[in-house]
């Protein structure tokens, strides 16, 4: 790869998504310096944004083939090291008084997810920095304005006594900024008034809170580790996923209703949680352990945002969360972030500037990249924020449709028997391929008409079938009648729930 000629490259955010965006920039010889909100994060005492826990995040293809691209040796295997193997859903449930657990493998070929620590995939990006000599850290720096004509920044100084009403403010130059400061993004705030940018933001109405399931007194798991657990409530839905010391982070997604039901009565928590949620208190938490995280743990919302485009001319470009906050129910928020940073890479080495140039000849060619990203990247993370919406329907009620479980399984049995079809169901595309998300959708909803006309067709042809068995039999019109509309019946429901399930 031909080197560039330097520039001074900023980011904004040192979260897992600016982590890899700077080590992506500092391999390829840019003076690199990292924009901090907070406090180091790898400082045990640093308050994440949320004021929560981190929580577990689920590793997929994407997110791993980015960080194998950032040529950094030795960082993947590091990072895959400290990560546990989901091969499935196990899904919980009662019946007849008993309690059930269900695994629903998430690749007929095998192929699995990852659970990972989002604070120790963060902590090893980080170290990997640190140890490049052409990068430099700025922590307790909140971004304050930006001027992208000018290519100039300002940051208050967090860290610094404040003598006056403000902290300190100091004021940068830069050739190319980068933010990738989440979903409330002073870069985004301050790209709207330059660049002709189209927004949306929407809160749905599911709110979440953080448990933890703690291990068993021998120190082992008390449920699978291998499996990203499910109790679903056709409404709403509890989740635990395994961490590397034997616990479980645990997550109630619950409409905003139920909390100030809960909020009004909390006397009712417990048996809320034992009628809906079978096994998980006292086996798992404790009643007096559940009332108290639950009092504890702060109650957030969710949040969906779109925006276009994800740049302005050759200065600044926008990244993850900050360009397309989505919902967690695909786990593909952090997989979408890292895989935008490799995209964005993949256009600014098309279009680099040739050995020796002079400097700023590079403008215009960024301009050009940071175009063609815009245009290539805004349709693909549109389709993965409609996509993670839809598959809260999914977790939360149609595993436990029979239904769902037809199509998956046909679509898995025709993608190993007729591999020449090209056929897999939407969920390995997404997890287990880097294929444009906007690409899946298309395939997954062509394998939706062709399986519901197929289906329709076979319980009309059924239908047929045993109507003229019964007429060449004798039997009388009321039986041939009930067969017909119970056929009826059968094809109606394929039409309208194969829609949407992946």
């Amino acid at each position: 790869m031909a080197p560039y000629t330097q520039q001074k490259t900023v980011v904004i955010g040192a979260g897992p998504v600016g982590a890899l965006a700077a080590l992506y920039a500092a391999r390829r010889g840019d003076a690199v310096e990292i924009y901090e909100l907070r406090d180091d994060l790898r400082n045990p005492s640093t308050i994440p944004l949320n004021f929560t826990k981190s929580i577990n995040l689920a590793l997929s293809e994407r997110g791993i083939n980015s960080m194998r691209q950032a040529q950094c040796p030795g960082l993947l295997d590091a990072v895959l090291a400290e990560t546990i193997p989901m091969h499935g859903r196990m899904i919980h449930g009662e019946e007849h008084g008993k309690l059930y657990e269900q695994s629903q493998t998430y690749d007929v070929r095998g192929r699995f997810i990852r659970a990972i620590d989002r604070a120790g995939l963060n902590k090893r990006l980080l170290d990997e920095l640190e140890r490049m000599p052409n990068v430099t850290f700025y922590f307790n720096h909140k971004l304050t304005g930006a001027d992208f004509n000018r290519r100039i920044a300002w940051f208050e100084q967090r860290s610094k006594p404040v003598a006056g009403p403000r902290p300190p403010e100091i004021e940068i130059n830069f050739d190319f900024m980068i933010g990738a400061d989440g979903a409330h993004s002073a870069v985004r705030f301050h790209l709207m008034k330059y660049a002709r940018m189209t927004y949306q933001q929407e809160y749905i109405e599911t709110l979440w809170c953080e448990f933890r399931i703690d291990p068993s007194l021998d120190g082992t798991f008390r449920l699978s580790p291998n499996h990203l657990h499910i109790w679903p409530g056709q409404e709403f839905m509890f989740i635990a996923i395994p961490s590397m010391d034997s616990s479980f982070t645990s997550t109630l997604f619950l409409p905003a209703s139920h909390f100030a039901e809960l909020d009004r009565s909390p006397s009712t928590l417990v048996d809320f949680f034992k009628d809906r949620f079978p096994g998980v208190v006292p086996d798992l938490i404790s009643e007096a352990d559940l009332v108290k995280q639950y009092s504890e743990n702060p109650h957030l919302p969710l949040i969906n945002i779109k925006c276009a485009p994800f740049h302005y001319s050759s200065s600044v470009a926008i990244l993850g969360d900050a360009a397309h906050a989505m919902v967690p129910f695909y786990g593909q928020g952090m997989n979408a972030g890292l895989e935008d940073v490799r995209v964005l890479y993949d256009f600014l080495d098309a279009y680099r500037p040739s050995p020796g140039s002079m400097p700023g000849g590079s403008d215009g060619m960024r301009e050009r990249a940071l175009s063609e990203f815009s245009k290539f990247r805004t349709s693909d993370a549109h389709v993965i924020n409609d996509l993670a919406l839809r598959n809260y329907q999914e977790m939360r009620s149609d595993v436990t449709s029979p239904i769902y479980k037809l199509r998956k399984w046909i679509e898995e049995k025709i993608s190993i028997h007729v591999p020449l079809l090209g056929w897999a169901t939407q969920y390995s595309r997404i997890s287990f391929t880097n294929e444009r998300y906007s690409e899946v959708e298309r395939k997954a909803q062509r394998q939706g008409r062709i399986l519901i006309r197929s289906m329709t067709m076979l319980s009309v042809g059924l239908v047929s079938g045993v109507s003229w068995w019964a007429w060449r039999w004798g039997n009388n019109s009321g039986t041939v009648g009930r067969l017909a509309h119970s056929g009826a019946l059968l094809s109606s429901k394929l039409t309208r729930d194969g829609k949407g399930l992946t």
